[in-house]
Order: structure tokens, then C-alpha cells, then sequence
């Protein structure tokens, strides 16, 4: 296939990198500065630039940019799409994504599949994307109501062919839903528990629950303000819970109530136990 990416940073540097490396296919890139493009092309992660003319011949197209410029970017090129395209996006919401771009779809006679891989780091660009980002991964993958199951077939051999080991068929409601808890809400308690004035003097007293806690307190701020507020309704739920959870560990502390305070920790632990027994 001729597959185009769009936009070269961590998670489509990864694509790219891990797509080429990986496969036969040939690889092509689009991203807003000449200087990454130019990049990707020494180091052999793409094979060449996605201009218009070859957007107009893909096979596939991979979107890696944010929500909204992922909506505009497959809405400005719809009407010269290949039929029978397969368009991708990798973002970390999906309602916003999947209803806009499934009905462009039904119009231009391409086909949409919401997409959002299981991977990252807490730095971005191009020059931390790695070909083995996506080993032992999870992706999702949202398809249309009417989704082929041969095509479907094809997208997890793609897939599984560059690192990912489960494929993950969901809903975009279920998606934003549960990606509120496992993936939004770590990002604001750890950005928020960074900001004890103890985290400026911390050095000497910390292991490895400081490192695991705060390592996505240092994010993109432009990009998850977008996906925060994509998905405000279901990450307000987790947040506000989070905060009624705490208060319970707080009343009991300031009570110096040892038996409400050893319940609620017994309770935290075997949950945890519960959830790891499910693997």
C-alpha cells in the first residue's frame, strides 16, 4: 500500500518509523515544518513527502495530529480522496473525531476508522519517535457500523506487524468514556500533585512511587487542554470522584480515626489485588 502520514511528531514519527522499518509498504509524510520532513527523510523514516497529488493516490491515511486539525485537515482533502481509502486518526478522543468523519466517509467514499494507540512518552516531537514505541501495545480501533470485516482483518495484521499485541474494538462513547479514567485523569493528578512547594526539595527523599506519580505531570499543554475539553464531561465525573475519594482519606485524618483510615486503604489495596487478578 502507499500509506501517508500526517503530521511527523511522536506518535506519527512512530507510525512512520515503525510502518517503513516493519513492512513493505511505501511510507510518505506530511507535517507544518519543512525542517521535520527533511529530517524523516535522512533518517529513512519516510519515503518521500505526501503532497496533495500523492494524498489523492494513498491507499491509506494515518492523521497524527491534534482533534480539531485532524477533523479539518480529512475534511479539506474529502473530495479527492481515493475511493475506498481507509483513513485513520490517531487521537485521544474520539466522539469529536468519529461522527464528523464518518459521515464525510459515507459522502466522498472513503472509509473512517477512529484509531488511538496505546503509547507514548511525556516528551513530544519527532526527534523522541522511536520504531519500537508501539511493542506490546494496545490499539484501539473505532470502526464504522458498516465496517468491512476483511478490511478489519487487514488493519489488525497491520498492526500487529509493527509492535502492538491487542487489538481493541470500541465504540466512541465507550473510548472517551473509559479513556477519562486510564489515561486524562492520570495526567491532571499528576500535574496537579507536582505542585506542592515539597516537589522543589524533594531530591534525596524520593524512589520509585515520586517517579511513577509524576511522570506525566510534564505534558503538551496546548494538546491536552484540546482533549480535556473534548471530553470534559466524562473527565469532570473522574476528577470530581478523585476529589470526593480524597476527602474521605482527609476527614479521617483530621479525625485521627485509625479504623476509617485503615478501611479505606484495605479497601484501595484489595481493589488494586482485584484488578490485577483480571489482568
Amino acid at each position: 500500500m502507499k500509506i501517508g502520514i500526517v503530521g511527523l511528531g511522536l506518535i506519527g514519527g512512530s507510525l512512520a518509523k515503525a510502518l517503513k522499518f516493519n513492512t513493505e509498504h511505501t511510507v510518505l509524510g506530511w507535517n507544518r515544518t519543512a525542517e521535520v520532513l527533511l529530517k524523516a527523510k535522512l533518517l529513512g523514516a519516510i519515503d518521500g513527502e505526501l503532497t496533495d497529488e500523492e494524498i489523492a493516490d494513498c491507499d491509506m491515511l494515518i492523521c497524527a495530529l491534534y482533534p480539531q486539525l485532524t477533523v479539518d485537515f480529512v475534511l479539506k482533502y474529502a473530495p479527492t480522496l481515493k475511493k475506498g481509502a481507509v483513513v485513520l486518526d490517531a487521537c485521544g478522543v474520539k466522539r469529536v473525531i468519529c461522527e464528523p468523519l464518518w459521515k464525510a466517509a459515507k459522502e466522498h467514499g472513503f472509509v473512517f476508522y477512529g484509531a488511538h494507540p496505546m503509547a507514548g512518552l511525556h516528551m513530544s516531537g519527532f526527534s523522541y519517535a522511536n520504531v519500537d514505541m508501539f511493542q506490546n501495545a494496545s490499539m484501539i480501533l473505532v470502526p464504522p457500523e458498516d465496517a468491512d470485516i476483511a478490511q478489519m482483518a487487514m488493519l489488525k495484521d497491520l498492526f500487529l506487524s509493527i509492535g502492538f499485541t491487542n487489538i481493541q474494538i470500541s465504540t466512541p462513547e465507550e473510548h472517551d468514556r473509559i479513556i477519562a479514567y486510564t489515561s486524562q485523569l492520570a495526567h491532571v493528578v499528576s500535574n496537579a500533585y507536582v505542585k506542592s512547594p515539597e516537589a522543589q526539595v524533594h531530591n534525596g527523599f524520593s524512589a520509585g512511587s515520586y517517579k511513577d506519580l509524576t511522570r506525566v505531570a510534564k505534558l503538551n499543554a496546548d494538546m491536552w487542554t484540546e482533549l480535556f475539553l473534548d471530553n470534559d464531561d466524562n473527565l469532570l465525573r473522574e476528577v470530581e470522584g478523585i476529589i470526593a475519594h480524597l476527602q474521605e482519606y482527609a476527614d479521617a485524618l483530621r479525625a485521627r480515626d485509625a479504623e476509617t483510615l485503615h478501611a479505606l486503604l484495605k479497601a484501595g489495596s484489595d481493589r488494586k489485588g482485584q484488578i490485577d487478578g483480571k489482568g
